[in-house]
């Protein structure tokens, strides 16, 4: 009898067995070779799943985005203040425990401005809507709770776009030494003007 396989299933344990080889040596020098080692399959199987190197990068940092979805909404939902949940939102930027992410994230970025595939924009840009739409609710929930000034959906879109910017700085110039620094100033200085005076 044939044994049935669960493709879909495979092309997630082939990347994730992999992701300890992309956050240690990148992508520029990692061989299809490497990668079928380290699955413990042979290279022609890894092309029966996968294009190339990029589309596991694409696979894995899809995969890890699910399982921190999950993480992320239940730290956000436990914080009670607008500031809290906001803070918590960009903390993936800094935190410790979300390192590997980071790393996959910033492939992820370089594979999409280098060779941008179709559906690496579509992924993006998916993530994107979902993420800042989620951002929208926060802002949104505290204006409803007499948190927020009025005004500040008006901000929604970038400061949004001003927490990413700073990580992406922060990995490609020396403008920034302490991000966490950085972006604990940067809310500090935005509630002043967002927040509703007692």
């Amino acid at each position: 009898m044939a044994i049935i396989v669960d493709k879909v299933q495979k092309r997630k344990d082939i990347a994730l067995s992999c992701k300890g080889l992309f956050i240690r040596n990148g992508i520029k020098d990692l061989t299809i070779s490497e990668v079928a080692k380290t699955a413990g399959v042979g290279k022609g199987t890894i092309y029966e799943y996968f294009k190339n190197k990029e589309e596991i990068v694409f696979e894995i940092v899809n995969i890890l985005l699910q399982e921190y979805n999950i993480e992320k909404k239940l730290r956000i939902d436990s914080k009670s203040s607008s500031k809290e949940k906001i803070i918590e939102f960009f903390g993936v930027f800094y935190r410790e425990e979300d390192v590997e992410l980071r790393e996959l994230y910033k492939e992820f970025i370089s594979i999409s401005l280098a060779n941008p595939l179709q559906e690496m924009i579509e992924f993006q840009s998916t993530c994107s809507a979902t993420y800042f739409k989620w951002f929208e609710e926060i802002i949104q929930t505290g204006i409803e709770k007499g948190e927020l000034l009025e005004c500040s959906k008006n901000l929604a879109r970038g400061l949004f776009v001003m927490g990413e910017g700073l990580f992406v700085a922060s990995c490609t110039t020396t403008t920034i030494d302490n991000l966490k620094k950085e972006l604990d100033t940067f809310y500090d200085t935005l509630f002043e003007l967002m927040e509703v005076k007692r």
